[in-house]
């Protein structure tokens, strides 16, 4: 675990290039505090994924240094990889269920991926879906749950490894304004919780129900807000 006041994410002077021509991150500099709640903003096409895979390490940067949890990402081995990833959940705006298995085994998925005994976590998974409002729903598969089912259980499937930080893309892009309003206050209460939570985001709308910091991704450089101070 790291230190109670480290930051969980840091970006020290970053770049992020696609081939020669295609600059996505230019010296970008920013932390993300521990138990913080923010959103990351921008125009379409900014790099806001991008920043997102940068943090889950699924991308590396081309000059410039980022530490997770206290760790240089550049000076680790993958098994320290795989350890730091298992500190974070991810939610897509595709949600990446699978539809042969049931909601229910989906969201218990990265404890079975862990070697976890069904027995060690049975009631854990079933307290997260009645949280998210699935518990009826335990054994649908995902072809048969409307948009904003598929996607509180993508967050359950996110949340139930207990995370230290979440990275949610675009979570809110495909279901309407009230589910919106209803997955945002999931994201609150998560954060309430003690987690860190980042939810990139183009919808305005969101961005004046809760206040949080703004990290706004525009022309390669991140402006951080802070209506909060």
């Amino acid at each position: 675990m790291n230190d109670a006041s480290e930051a969980v994410v840091a970006f020290e002077d970053v770049w992020l290039r696609y081939g020669p021509d295609r600059e996505v991150l230019r010296s970008v500099s920013f932390e993300l505090p521990p138990h913080s709640f923010q959103f990351l903003t921008g125009p379409s096409g900014a790099g806001k994924t991008s920043l997102i895979r940068l943090v889950l390490l699924s991308l590396a940067p081309n000059a410039g240094r980022i530490r997770l949890f206290g760790h240089d990402v550049g000076a680790i081995g993958a098994e320290s990889v795989t350890a730091l990833r298992r500190r974070m959940g991810v939610v897509f705006q595709d949600f990446r269920l699978l539809d042969h298995l049931s909601t229910y085994e989906n969201v218990a998925l990265p404890l079975r991926v862990q070697g976890r005994g069904e027995a060690s976590y049975r009631a854990e998974v079933m307290e997260l879906l009645d949280w998210v409002g699935l518990g009826h729903r335990v054994g649908d598969r995902p072809p048969a749950l409307s948009g904003g089912e598929k996607q509180r259980a993508a967050i359950a499937r996110a949340l139930i490894a207990r995370p230290e930080l979440i990275l949610a893309d675009e979570p809110t892009g495909n279901v309407d304004p009230p589910m919106a309003r209803r997955l945002l206050h999931l994201f609150v209460e998560l954060n309430r919780m003690g987690t860190a939570v980042v939810i990139a985001t183009h919808d305005p709308s969101l961005l004046d129900q809760v206040e949080a910091r703004h990290l706004r991704l525009e022309g390669g450089q991140v402006d951080v807000l802070d209506p909060t101070r």
